[in-house]
């Protein structure tokens, strides 16, 4: 051996970089890539026949790249300055009812999660059972009306306000905190709200930001409750003024009583209503998104 020569340190192995291994990354990529085509394939279409004219569309020439580029059936939507009374509406119904939401479940949950409290089995069943029982649209609709809530904004938000999914994920988030954090604060003199809202909720950050995005998504697409519980059209949000723009286009071009344009947007209006619903929530999610997986796992998994 020659002095002054070097002995190369033994290389030290990576992560396990077997046969399997390398075969279930391959296919996993496979797989994810095929999820993102399906996932969105379908809104690259629908923004293309949007952009379409109707002829494209009806020949079925349009994939995802717009053909005979016509704003036609934008101009009829956002001519209408009932179009943007609406809209409005809808961010207000969502701001509101995402508030009351929150405070709401995360006041029962943090109330479920302690199991020193004499009666909690009775509430989590109350729960429970709302999730697969309801009372029926008429039973609801008498005691919304006799409530004096119809025609008001708290007809839309109090019927819907408490997700009992919600609910459970962030019940099963309180539990996984660690009670020690609870009673050092009580020794240090902090009552029930003080521990809520100083020491439970700022370790709450991902979860409480996953339960805004599912409730915002949920309000901003709902039209079934405005619809039966609102009938000033001024009053009501973007989603059921499309849906009532749809059905009265569809109806018209079948009985031929619409003018040119109408009928020309009769084959995007779908469309049209499905882009500018969805541009508000695709213009949130990014703000959120880093919270989502992390929200969901912290809520759902038991250490």
């Amino acid at each position: 051996m020659t002095l002054g020569t070097k002995r190369e340190a033994p290389k030290t192995r990576g992560p396990v970089d077997s046969r399997g291994y390398r075969i279930f990354r391959i296919v996993n990529t496979v797989v994810l890539i095929g999820v993102v085509i399906v996932t969105l394939y379908p809104f690259l279409n629908i923004v293309a026949r949007s952009l379409s004219d109707e002829a494209y569309i009806l020949a079925g020439k349009v994939n995802i790249v717009p053909r005979g580029f016509d704003l036609t059936a934008y101009e009829l939507v956002m001519s209408d300055s009932l179009f943007w009374t609406n809209y409005r509406n809808t961010l207000v119904y969502t701001v509101v009812a995402t508030l009351i939401s929150i405070v709401l479940t995360t006041c029962y949950a943090y109330v479920l999660s302690k199991p020193q409290l004499k009666g909690r089995g009775v509430l989590v069943g109350i729960a429970l059972f709302t999730m697969f029982f309801s009372g029926g649209l008429i039973p609801n609709y008498v005691l919304v009306t006799s409530l004096g809530m119809k025609n008001t904004i708290w007809a839309v938000v109090i019927p819907n306000a408490i997700s009992v999914f919600n609910l459970l994920v962030m019940k099963a988030f309180f539990e996984s905190l660690p009670t020690e954090l609870e009673e050092a604060a009580a020794v240090d003199g902090l009552n029930t709200y003080g521990i809520l809202l100083r020491i439970v909720l700022p370790l709450s950050k991902a979860i409480i930001a996953t339960m805004v995005l599912f409730y915002a998504v949920s309000f901003w697409n709902s039209w079934f409750t405005a619809f039966l519980y609102i009938d000033q059209q001024d009053l009501l949000p973007v989603t059921v003024y499309l849906r009532n723009l749809i059905a009265g286009a569809t109806d018209a071009q079948q009985s031929g009583a619409a003018d040119a344009d109408v009928v020309q947007a009769a084959a995007t209006l779908q469309a049209v209503t499905i882009v500018l619903t969805t541009l508000p929530i695709l213009a949130v999610y990014p703000f959120v998104q880093r919270y989502f997986v992390s929200g969901v796992m912290l809520g759902a998994v038991k250490g």
